[in-house]
């Protein structure tokens, strides 16, 4: 199974279709880490447009809930949108997903480690993180939208095979291999 996986999109839209037919093409499944639509006013956002590529995206989007995000994007969007966490398990990897904005990195650390996770995604800083917590891998996908500090980012994950993206030149930034461990 593919997955996309991507976090502070901030209603982005042209980010959004740069993702569906690059990295994203022909993945199963994309994971949002919050802070979709983004109601304030900022060049190339456009929350309507936005919603309406989520809504008709070839994939299924699977979606917590960031800081940004309201009952009004909600509205919008054909998919739930308000939950905190996203749980879910495929080809034998659990994977957590929130916005983290409450969580520190050892927060988030005790919180993959509490569910058992193998992957634990969260979003927040626009900043890409790829790196190894309690037994868990942490990934932040960064933004696509609006990197900070960083390049515009985003994350695929292929079978077992953890991509994270360097958006601005293609190529791959950081890589790793998720592990099932006996009874994890």
């Amino acid at each position: 199974m593919r997955i996309g996986i991507v976090s502070d999109t901030h209603g982005d839209a042209p980010a959004w279709r740069d993702l569906v037919g690059g990295i994203f093409r022909g993945v199963d499944l994309v994971l949002h880490a919050g802070d979709i639509l983004y109601q304030g006013s900022r060049p190339r956002h456009d929350p309507a447009v936005m919603a309406g590529l989520i809504n008709d995206n070839p994939a299924p989007v699977l979606f917590a809930r960031g800081n940004c995000d309201t009952e009004e994007d909600q509205l919008l969007l054909d998919y739930p949108v308000m939950s905190p966490y996203v749980f879910l398990q495929a080809d034998g990897l659990r994977i957590l997903v929130t916005h983290g904005q409450a969580l520190d990195r050892a927060g988030l650390g005790t919180k993959a480690a509490r569910y058992r996770v193998h992957l634990m995604v969260y979003g927040h800083t626009h900043k890409p993180l790829l790196a190894e917590e309690g037994g868990a891998v942490l990934l932040n996908p960064g933004s696509p939208a609006l990197p900070k500090g960083a390049f515009p980012s985003a994350a695929v994950l292929d079978g077992d095979v953890l991509r994270l993206y360097d958006l601005s030149t293609g190529g791959v930034a950081g890589e790793m291999r998720l592990k099932v461990k006996d009874g994890r």
